[in-house]
């Protein structure tokens, strides 16, 4: 060691610094590790996005087989069954997603479509008017399937037609009609007046980097501390 200091740890101190340590240095890793296979999930998403529409069809499709695509669907909306996604902030002003179901063309069955954006008006008991066309059009966007990821601060959550979220099963239980286990986020212009800028999915990449900075950090801290807490001044002979 240094000249006039000593170290001195007992085996048991020793022991338990090495346990920590590899701890806190295996979880780092794991950290290091979710985030390089979200990174990899984040570049399949990207392709995916980019290849060919597909056509959804009259039947039932598995929302595996279209998760994360681009499709292409064709209907007419049925405004009567839209519901308005309520507190959605788009360059700071308040307003709603408007989701809507298009009936497939030549079928009793549905795709719910989130149109975009549209803001809300100052006076909260009032609707925006939605523009919608009355005739059969061509709806392209990406599939997403709404999930429970959200944080609901109210039991107030689906009064009338104005929700705080959207899931599938909140919505077949509120509307009975056919829908496909999907939902399109529309990015097709149907000169409608709403907004359609979506948001990359949130995979928590940053995140995991994050966590493992922190354990690493951990590990550094806990060997310092063993190092501190071990080294003594020699007793002067």
């Amino acid at each position: 060691m240094f000249r006039g200091f000593e170290f001195k740890a007992g085996p048991w101190a020793s022991m338990a610094a090495a346990a920590a340590i590899a701890l806190t240095l295996a979880l780092g890793s794991w950290q290091v590790s979710r985030g390089r296979e979200k990174s990899a999930l984040k570049a399949q998403l990207e392709a995916l996005g980019h290849e060919p529409a597909v056509n959804i069809s009259v039947s039932e499709i598995d929302a595996k087989d279209v998760q994360w695509r681009r499709v292409r669907a064709r209907g007419r909306f049925d405004p009567r069954y839209a519901v308005f996604i309520d507190n959605r902030i788009r360059h700071g002003a308040a307003g709603y997603e408007v989701v809507m179901p298009l009936k497939l063309e030549g079928s009793d069955r549905y795709v719910l479509v989130n149109r975009g954006w549209i803001a809300g008006n100052p006076d909260r008991s009032r609707l925006p008017m939605v523009r919608t066309p009355d005739s059969v059009v061509t709806v392209s966007g990406l599939a997403v399937v709404p999930g429970r990821h959200f944080l609901e601060l109210s039991t107030n959550i689906a009064e009338g037609i104005v929700w705080q979220n959207l899931t599938l099963e909140r919505y077949r239980q509120a509307v009975r009609i056919m829908i496909q286990p999907f939902v399109i986020r529309q990015d097709s212009d149907l000169d409608d007046g709403l907004v359609r800028e979506w948001d990359a999915p949130d995979l928590g990449i940053s995140m995991h980097y994050g966590y493992a900075f922190q354990w690493f950090a951990l590990a550094a801290t806990i060997f310092v501390f063993y190092l501190v807490v071990h080294v003594k001044r020699k007793d002067p002979a």
